[in-house]
Formats: structure tokens, C-alpha cells, sequence
């Protein structure tokens, strides 16, 4: 059963309304606790690294939303921050694969720890069962925009 416009575009609103704070104040907070003045453009790439293992720079783009130029100048940034490492692909010597360093494995922990923090504060809120929900929620909205 799909939803009428009327409904539809007032929960579109909700959520944009929603996802705008969220993003501003998770942001804000993230920005407060950078070490080394990381951005959290660079700490979200340190991280999107340390669960995937490695990527290159073409899918960081794209999981990223970004332009390449984009990309380009933070793994610049964070090369020479001694934070990521470029590893060329056995296989094929023109793909390069990134992957964190020691330095950049540290600092993901060290971060990781910080996040859990603040946002386990806001989690704090939530009962389990209303925790799971939401999640399994934005998770399907994740699945439904991959797929888009």
C-alpha cells in the first residue's frame, strides 16, 4: 500500500527536517574532536578504510558521492598525514589500492571510541527494541537508495 501525495510529502519534509540536524549536529561534534586537524571528510574515509580493508580511489568516489578531484585531495591529505598508504595492484600495476597505516589505524580507534560516546549518548535514549527498529529502518532506506 503506497502512501498519498498529501502524506508523502509531509514525511519527506519530517525527514529532510531530521536528517538536516542529524548531519549538522553529528558533524559538529565529530569537528570538535578531530586530532592532527583531520576533517571529517578524511576521518570518514579513514573509516570507511579500516571496515573494508582497502579501496581505491574510483570506489571511494562513487560510495563517496564525490568527484574524483575530490577524492584526489583527500587521500592526498591524508598520504601525507602518513595516515593511508597506496598499495599498487599485483595484477594489474595501474589500479592502486589505499589502505590505512599503523598511524591511521590508531587514530580510527582512538576516534571510534569518541563516536561510540557521543552518539551512545543520544542511543541512550532508546529503549532496545525502539533502537532496532530504527536502525532496521534506515538500513532498509540504504537498500532501497543503493538499488535507486
Amino acid at each position: 500500500m503506497s502512501l498519498d501525495q498529501s502524506m508523502l510529502k509531509q514525511l519527506i519534509n519530517r525527514y529532510e527536517r531530521a536528517n538536516f540536524v542529524i548531519e549538522r549536529r553529528l558533524n559538529a561534534k565529530l569537528r570538535g574532536m578531530m586530532p592532527g586537524e583531520l576533517t571529517v571528510e578524511q576521518f570518514k574515509t579513514l573509516r570507511f578504510l579500516k571496515h573494508n580493508g582497502s579501496s581505491t580511489s574510483s570506489e571511494l568516489s562513487e560510495v563517496f558521492c564525490v568527484g574524483k578531484s575530490s577524492i584526489t585531495a583527500i587521500i592526498t591529505r591524508l598520504s601525507d598525514k602518513g595516515l593511508i598508504k597506496r598499495l599498487p595492484e599485483e595484477k594489474d600495476r595501474r589500479v592502486t589500492n589505499l589502505a590505512l597505516t599503523e598511524q591511521g589505524k590508531c587514530i580510527c580507534e582512538l576516534m571510534e571510541e569518541q563516536v561510540l560516546n557521543v552518539i551512545g549518548k543520544v542511543m541512550e535514549h532508546f529503549d532496545e527494541k525502539e533502537a532496532c527498529i530504527f536502525i532496521k529502518t534506515y538500513e532498509k532506506l540504504v537498500e532501497k537508495l543503493l538499488k535507486s
